[in-house]
């Protein structure tokens, strides 16, 4: 049975609880006669091996005097605390389950108890109580970290998610905190997608997933057998075109991009990323720049912060002369992404065309800039791989 990752309990919201003390007044809730003397000189030796550090020998005390006073609910949660502190959740388990049976009214012992639950791999136990621990105190750090690790635990990843953003909230810098929100979110997508597959296994829906599963792990290939799976399915629904088109797309074949994006735009005319791509192979293939500045004028009219299409037109008006005409679509481009190169190519252009010399030669030297430092970091991340192929080897 999993456990919680262990957490450092002197950190943990436990220790920031005050032990309860056996004052004369507590222990007279008993509602016994077990409060003798001997019993308050033993919980006196306890305090104070507690106060010099020795656990130990503080245990010991508490364990003789439950002995002679078996009813006394707060020792129990004294004894807890000192047992979560040295981490011997078996032996809290015990003695909190006890004081709580004889006072259910213990906050901290039945924060403890769940924390100890879910170190020993009870996570169903653990859960309730430390729900309740982070409901009474949801800025608890501690106690919704151990509350996150039983719920991922218990797989309950839907409900991990919540606690983890709060958290986040509060400490967005915590590293492992992020890994855990990733993970879960991971997690739940499968589920999600593997739902799909058990309604069925054959629908369109289910092989476009399975297309974009093999188009992230770039094969292709395999991409546009499932693509053409949901197609045979389905010809008519939404998006089963656009997933194939941008497959050949992203592999350079123009003329099946074409073929397909068109498909998708007789079933979904207002698809302003697939009549953008559409034109963008157009204008890859070298085909007629007017009829590829026709779809651009579309998908801009539909998606006016479309960037990509408003390059392209660009690079459109270009091609037909019209160089005058490009530059307010570039002007805005680079303004929403200054760091693309081609962006400032095209600009150069425009302003050699106007006579613009000195802002041609900016724009050109901020192109080359741009080009370089993407090679380098091209180069960099290939280096990177090598040198952990070689480190895991």
């Amino acid at each position: 049975m999993s456990r919680v990752v262990p957490l450092h309990i002197k950190t943990l919201l436990f220790t920031t609880m005050l032990c309860i003390v056996l004052s004369a007044r507590l222990l007279a809730q008993s509602g016994n006669n077990e409060v003798t003397p001997q019993v308050q000189e033993l919980y006196a030796q306890a305090k104070a091996a507690q106060q010099q550090g020795d656990d130990a020998a503080a245990i010991q005390k508490y364990r003789a005097m439950l002995k002679l006073a078996p009813h006394l609910a707060a020792a129990y949660n004294n004894l807890g605390r000192l047992y979560v502190n040295q981490r011997d959740y078996a032996h809290a388990v015990e003695v909190l389950e006890q004081g709580l049976k004889l006072n259910p009214d213990m906050p901290t012992a039945s924060a403890m108890l769940g924390l100890s639950y879910a170190q020993i791999g009870e996570n169903e136990k653990a859960e309730p109580l430390l729900e309740a621990a982070v409901r009474a105190n949801p800025a608890d750090d501690n106690a919704t970290m151990v509350l996150v690790h039983t719920l991922i635990n218990l797989k309950k990843y839907d409900e991990a998610a919540p606690y983890l953003k709060s958290f986040l909230e509060r400490n967005p810098k915590d590293q492992q905190a992020w890994y855990l929100l990733g993970k879960t979110y991971l997690q739940l997508s499968e589920d999600a997608l593997g739902r799909i597959n058990q309604i069925d296994p054959n629908s369109p829906t289910a092989h476009i997933v399975a297309g974009e599963i093999d188009e992230s792990m770039h094969n292709y290939d395999g991409a546009l057998v499932e693509y053409k799976k949901a197609i045979d399915v389905d010809p008519h629904q939404a998006g089963s075109h656009a997933h194939m088109g941008n497959t050949f797309w992203m592999t350079g074949k123009w003329d099946s991009a074409e073929t397909e994006f068109k498909a998708e735009l007789a079933i979904d005319p207002n698809n302003c990323t697939a009549r953008w791509k559409l034109a963008n192979s157009m204008l890859e293939a070298n085909a007629s720049p007017q009829d590829a500045l026709t779809e651009l004028n579309k998908a801009i009219d539909g998606c006016p912060t479309l960037m990509q299409a408003r390059v392209d037109r660009a690079r459109a008006l270009v091609k037909l002369g019209k160089s005058d005409d490009a530059l307010p679509d570039l002007l805005m481009a680079v303004k929403a992404n200054p760091d693309e190169p081609s962006i400032h190519f095209l600009l150069s252009t425009v302003y050699k065309s106007q006579g613009k010399t000195a802002d041609a030669q900016q724009e050109m030297h901020t192109y080359a800039r741009l080009q370089r430092q993407a090679s380098e970091a091209v180069a960099s991340q290939a280096s990177d791989a090598i040198n952990i192929k070689s480190t895991s080897h």
